[in-house]
């Protein structure tokens, strides 16, 4: 159990630094006020969820990958409290394109890596 807790302590602190780190440079590179940050770690975390589990990664990756790195990467919180503050400002198109690319960009990627990491695995 210990080590398992290792593994996802691990992943976790390489994730939130990818995703403090990403955010940070672009929201310096490219600041406006769609969340673009967010909607790109999101939507890459799906896809790198998908690819681990349709490789059929072991149990040691997908705690220190899937629920550690991954699992701090992603933010729903951010996410949620975006969506709030483009409600108060009310940009109701901005937040409604911003909800449907992240909820069916997030299912369609994960899918896709899905089904890649499930073509790599058979390759092995």
């Amino acid at each position: 159990m210990l080590v398992n807790i290792g593994f996802v302590a691990l992943g976790a602190v390489f994730g939130v630094l990818a995703r403090f780190l990403f955010s940070r440079w672009m929201k310096k590179r490219w600041p406006m006020d769609f969340p673009l940050a967010t909607l790109l770690i999101n939507l890459s975390g799906s896809f790198l969820l998908g690819m681990l589990v349709g490789s059929g990664a072991g149990s040691h990756w997908q705690l220190l990958i899937g629920t550690g790195f991954m699992g701090s990467y992603t933010t729903f919180s951010t996410f949620k409290l975006e969506n709030i503050e483009l409600h108060l400002k009310q940009q109701h198109k901005v937040l409604i394109g911003y909800l449907c690319l992240s909820y069916v960009g997030g299912v369609v990627l994960a899918g896709v890596g899905l089904w890649l990491g499930h073509e790599m695995s058979a390759i092995r």
